[in-house]
């Protein structure tokens, strides 16, 4: 079971076995699969019984938002509300979601009790940004995805060392719920064509030397000759908000 103040419960190792043995089967039957097809395959062809997409309205974010559209617009997709977002990401995010004509984006946040407990004054990014990133997003999340056994994420295998070796299906660390992760083959060349070719709307901040878009407090602009992520939480060691506590598939045995 899952709340707010307690992340989802540890599965049994039967259950993690169970779901590992899942993910091998699913890598080693998609493997070869493109990613229109791939996608239309888990959405309709009952491999899950419930599935959702997290999506944080960022710079790529139109492009799987768009492919999964073209599918099933009624595929329920959870946007965190850090309460610490850039104006302008929900800004997109309405626009967004209207050009493609989605119909159950769920704006889902933190208890507004729970953050005067813990973050009177919003900053604690400024001390302890590991614990606002739990308390703001990772924790809201696993409650979210608590009726879920699947998610799919934007992930790709260019953005980071730690996501290179990203299969089509893994899974939440200590859980048996699956992520499924359509785009880890895709370019930012391949993606920036596909936005033009679709006309897609952009995320505003792009143009503004923002590749990688975040909580404002922690994002910042990055220079061309930088990595798209050096933006985010500038000058310290943290890469990640907590969403993907594990990047490295954990039932290896095919490459998709």
């Amino acid at each position: 079971m899952a709340d707010f103040d307690g992340h989802i419960g540890s599965a049994s190792p039967a259950e993690l076995g169970e779901a590992q043995d899942h993910v091998r089967t699913l890598n080693a039957r998609f493997r070869h699969f493109g990613t229109s097809y791939f996608l239309e395959a888990v959405l309709t062809r009952g491999i899950f019984e419930r599935v959702a997409m997290v999506s944080s309205f960022g710079a790529d974010s139109a492009v799987l938002l768009h492919l999964i559209a073209q599918i099933d617009r009624s595929l329920p997709v959870l946007f965190i509300d850090t309460r610490l977002l850039f104006a302008e990401t929900l800004e997109y995010q309405t626009e967004l979601v209207a050009h493609l004509g989605l119909t159950d984006v769920q704006v889902i946040r933190a208890p507004e009790a729970t953050l005067a407990a813990r973050d009177p004054y919003g900053a604690l990014h400024l001390r302890d940004p590991d614990a606002c990133c739990d308390l703001r997003k990772t924790r809201v999340l696993d409650a979210a995805l608590e009726p879920y056994d699947a998610w799919i994420t934007g992930r790709k295998r260019h953005q980071s060392r730690t996501r290179s070796g990203l299969d089509y299906f893994d899974l939440d660390p200590g859980t048996a719920r699956i992520k499924i992760n359509p785009l880890i083959d895709w370019t930012p060349s391949r993606i920036a064509a596909h936005l033009a070719a679709h006309e897609l709307p952009r995320h505003p901040l792009v143009a503004r030397g923002y590749p990688s878009i975040g909580c404002k407090p922690c994002t910042s602009r990055a220079g061309a000759e930088e990595d798209p992520r050096a933006g985010r939480w500038r000058g310290l060691e943290k890469t990640e908000c907590g969403l993907h506590r594990a990047e490295t598939t954990q039932a290896k045995g095919a490459t998709a």
